[in-house]
């Protein structure tokens, strides 16, 4: 079994989440939690680094739709960053790039946060 990991942490006006591992139907569940955890926090401006991620399946893909409505109905949003290719080539699939930010740096996703 692959294993997933989620690492959080404040920055500035944000929360980073630090994606790792394999992000399908199994480890899908971890990601909700640290997102319903954040939003029961009113941690609303978030910044997901793809960084150590090297899968995401379409189960993953649903997570981020699940919430991305209400980050934004709360005055926040979900910057994506960091992603290696063959993670975006998923999400361009699918047309997420017209759905979310996605910067090939997190701190260039950070600081759309702090111009807030």
């Amino acid at each position: 079994m692959n294993e997933f990991k989620v690492l959080t942490r404040d920055s500035g006006n944000a929360v980073v989440m630090e994606l790792h591992g394999f992000l399908d139907a199994h480890t899908a569940p971890d990601l909700e939690k640290s997102f319903s955890d954040l939003i029961g926090r009113g941690k609303y401006n978030i910044v997901v680094n793809f960084n150590g991620l090297s899968y995401i399946s379409s189960a993953g893909l649903g997570v981020f739709m699940a919430y991305i409505d209400e980050v934004r109905n709360n005055h926040g949003d979900i910057k994506l960053t960091n992603m290696q290719q063959k993670v975006f080539n998923v999400f361009d699939l699918l047309g997420f790039p017209f759905l979310y930010e996605i910067y090939p740096d997190q701190d260039e996703a950070l600081k759309k946060f702090d111009s807030k």
